[in-house]
């Protein structure tokens, strides 16, 4: 620690740059082209220091990212040395296993140059609406199905567009102007921070960002170390079942805590598949190392001093370290749920720090075809199922987690695809029942009104093992697709005829606790709100009666079915911040 920087300009300057960050956030949401970024903010922003490491994430951005990103800095600088960098050149990837492993995600990289010297970088990652090839499905066997891939390049080289780049990039997708807008916004945020920073760096008299960058880095390497020390030493073992595709996928992983470091390898997981949902490393990376943070150090903002103390590894060829032309762009449908195995490890270790399994991962749409006006059309929206509960809070209802991309609203529904929203509200009784409940499922219903047929996929898990409970908790209900009142492969590609309606019914949250130790207020007021039957309420405990101790959140082997009823319309927007 130098003496530069004390604790209190230390967190002046820190909050500055996540304020920076966040401005640039909102420059790209303001000036974004398609829902995914500006109504389900499925993107992120970053400044990171002349080696890529990163130093402040915006605050609205996806998890995932935290960790995806600044490697994806890095891997440009290996490929462009930052001696041979010039004023004005931005780089631009979408390859699965240099960014955020699969092809939709765009990512821009800016390095930031205080006279001669490059000093940072400004990057950004949105995932556009459209990248050509299928429409986005699971049943994608080759990565080279799945659309237009970018390798490491230059998207404007010292100020000058690669014209022939982007000419190429609108000649592969089905909505070329809203995906260019919303690479047009991604390179507006980059010169938002550029500027920005330049400004807070005159103010400060800073000369260059490493001195800051390994200030912060140490202080928060420092706090994760000792949030680790604090842990008992030994080996935490979790695994789970996912849906998967004729068979379940098998996650398996060994945690293991030795002083401060955490080393964690997933050997004994599923290979690798052809199909769409096989986990590149470093989205593995981030969703692993995200529940740590959250459950370790969830007060300190995100840089790359929280992950030196983790390690993660996979044997090569498996479905969370698969080989390249792997499909990929489905692995959400996997990689959400290494999240609920790491905080399922820790249970027994910080039982007040975790919750219980959530209705996830995301569960989304896409729709792709002719517009009532006779144009092309392509749109993905997001539909998300319930939390776990935890030890101090029911589970949010409708609430994307691991990710944290909003519901997108019925408005914006009906405004960029032809459909009408027939329903749209939280299932009663979804939720696992527990002292603190799971949260809430929806159910989603629309018509289709285009004139031709559409081509409709889904992002869907949990519909063969649901959320499980946690401390005595109960698992939350299954979730469900159906297309003209008949159940169908989530995982496939479907053609809907005009008129067909499609309905969507996602996951319940898992409970925590004893569900006969609730609060009777909590449960009166889940009854007035209509989230939770008569007939589903739990008998109060008998005095002296034991809650079960913590279960393995693993494949699970009950699930509460969605009872029918009036239930509150869920909220279209429902989404966290993550620092």
């Amino acid at each position: 620690m130098t003496e530069r920087f004390d604790p209190f300009l230390l967190e002046i300057l820190w909050n500055r740059l996540i304020a920076i960050v966040d401005e640039a956030a909102a420059t790209l949401v303001r000036t974004s082209f398609s829902t995914v970024v500006r109504e389900s903010y499925d993107f992120s922003c970053v400044l990171t220091d002349r080696a890529g490491n990163s130093l402040a994430q915006a605050s609205a951005s996806i998890p995932s990212f935290i960790g995806t990103l600044p490697k994806t800095v890095r891997h440009f600088i290996a490929r462009f040395p930052v001696e041979t960098m010039r004023p004005g050149d931005i780089f631009i990837t979408n390859d699965p296993w240099l960014g955020t492993g699969h092809l939709p995600d765009v990512n821009v990289a800016k390095p930031i140059f205080r006279g001669d010297e490059v000093v940072a970088f400004a990057a950004s990652v949105a995932h556009a609406p459209d990248i050509g090839g299928r429409v986005r499905a699971p049943d994608a066997r080759e990565v080279f199905e799945e659309g237009l891939r970018i390798p490491e390049m230059k998207l404007y080289d010292a100020g000058v567009p690669n014209a022939g780049l982007l000419e190429l990039l609108r000649a592969n997708v089905r909505v070329p102007d809203q995906v260019i807008g919303d690479l047009e916004a991604q390179l507006a945020a980059l010169a938002v921070a550029e500027r920005r920073l330049l400004a807070l760096m005159d103010e400060h008299g800073l000369k260059d960002t490493e001195e800051l960058a390994a200030t912060i880095h140490a202080r928060s390497e420092q706090t994760m170390r000792q949030a680790i020390a604090a842990l008992p030493d030994g080996e935490y073992r979790n695994e789970l079942q996912t849906d998967g595709l004729a068979v379940p996928v098998v996650v398996r992983m060994t945690l293991t805590v030795a002083g401060d470091s955490i080393a964690i390898d997933f050997t004994g997981s599923s290979d690798q598949v052809d199909r769409a949902i096989n986990v590149v490393p470093n989205y593995r990376d981030a969703y692993t190392g995200y529940p740590l943070k959250c459950a370790l150090a969830p007060r300190i903002p995100n840089n790359e001093g929280i992950w030196r103390p983790i390690t993660i590894t996979a044997p090569p060829g498996s479905i969370v370290n698969p080989l390249y032309p792997a499909a990929c762009g489905s692995r959400v449908l996997v990689g959400h749920y290494l999240t609920t195995l790491v905080l399922g490890a820790l249970a027994r270790a910080l039982p007040a720090r975790v919750i219980a399994a959530t209705g996830s991962p995301v569960w989304c749409v896409n729709l792709a075809g002719q517009s009532r006006r006779a144009t092309r059309f392509a749109a993905m929206f997001f539909i998300n199922g319930g939390m776990g509960g935890s030890g101090r809070r029911d589970g949010p209802s409708a609430t994307s987690f691991p990710s944290n991309v909003s519901n997108t609203p019925v408005e914006i529904m009906e405004t960029v695809a032809p459909i009408r929203v027939l329903e749209k509200r939280l299932l009663p009784d979804s939720g696992g029942p527990g002292t603190f409940r799971g949260g809430l499922a929806q159910r989603l219903r629309f018509q289709s009104l285009s004139p031709k047929p559409l081509t409709v996929s889904f992002l869907a898990e949990r519909t063969k093992f649901p959320a499980t409970g946690l401390f005595g908790g109960r698992d939350g209900a299954v979730g469900g697709v159906k297309i003209a009142e008949q159940a169908v492969d989530p995982k496939a590609t479907h053609i809907v005829p005009p008129g067909a309606v499609i309905e969507m019914t996602t996951p319940g949250g898992g409970g925590f606790g004893d569900a006969r130790k609730r609060d009777p207020e909590r449960a009166r007021a889940d009854g007035e709100a209509g989230y939770v039957s008569a007939a589903s309420r739990p008998a109060p405990a008998r005095t002296g009666a034991r809650a079960s101790g913590a279960r393995r959140p693993a494949s699970g082997r009950r699930a509460s079915a969605a009872a029918p009823g009036t239930a509150r319309a869920s909220s279209s927007r429902t989404r966290r911040r993550s620092r």
